[in-house]
């Protein structure tokens, strides 16, 4: 069974790959074996075999991401999409256009943009696995937070549509629910301690995640011990969807 969790031979793109949850993912990809390029607007935080700079929300710099990693490995088998832009607290009467366009590129366009280019040599190298990273506020709402409640479900829905479009071509899509993770986003609170004291208690499980525990289940979903498992959302949320 251990060998089914291996990306041994596997090469993969992950996206947002200098923030908390994604430098967790390129770690655990390389660990298990995978060649991995990060793509960050931070490309110096990045500790991937390739590190690349660019804005998922850019359609030139989208493409010459993955042509470079295509360069660089040859081949191409997991794409993780995990960048996500910080949005602002707001209701939609309070949001401008300009805020809610800017969040939904990056959130939802870059998964687009990625996948877009990222799926031809996913065919030609014999297919593989898409994540995109949405969040636990994808299925249910809360104050303050539309225009990120609204990009996440829209990723949950866009995995089903593209896993229905790819199956054939052995390519699986999935989505990757977080819980509040403890990463540099939750400092909006002013701390770790006030994240950890506002949130913990709205999840059974009366804490934080950490990175690493995100980074596993993605881990999963790249790997053959997920090989029936498409158009799916994983939670991995601490329970907070299950009251």
């Amino acid at each position: 069974m251990a060998d089914k969790f291996s990306l041994q031979g596997k090469c993969a793109i992950v996206t947002g790959a200098a923030g908390g949850i994604g430098s967790a993912i390129v770690a655990a990809f390389r660990e298990a074996g995978a060649k991995v390029a990060g793509v960050d607007l931070d490309e110096r935080r990045i500790k991937a075999d390739l590190a690349l700079a660019g804005d998922v929300a850019s359609e030139s710099e989208t493409r010459q991401a993955v042509e470079r990693a295509m360069q660089a490995f040859g081949a191409l088998h997991v794409l993780v999409n995990t960048a996500a832009t910080r949005d602002p607290s707001a209701t939609v009467t309070d949001l401008d256009l300009a805020a809610w366009n800017r969040v939904f590129a990056v959130n939802v366009g870059g998964a687009y943009l990625m996948s877009r280019w990222a799926i031809p040599h996913m065919v030609r190298s014999g297919g593989g696995s898409i994540i995109h990273i949405a969040s636990q506020l994808g299925t249910v709402g809360t104050p303050g937070r539309v225009v990120y409640c609204a990009t996440k479900g829209a990723l949950i829905t866009m995995a089903k549509a593209m896993a229905v479009d790819h199956a054939a071509q052995k390519i699986r899509v999935n989505t990757l629910s977080p819980g509040a993770v403890e990463t540099e986003r939750m400092l909006r609170f002013g701390s770790m301690e006030k994240a950890r004291e506002a949130l913990g208690p709205k999840h059974l499980l009366n804490r934080l995640g950490q990175p690493e525990e995100i980074a596993a289940a993605a881990l999963f979903l790249a790997s053959d011990a997920a090989s029936f498992m498409t158009g799916a959302n994983l939670l991995v949320d601490g329970g907070y969807n299950a009251i």
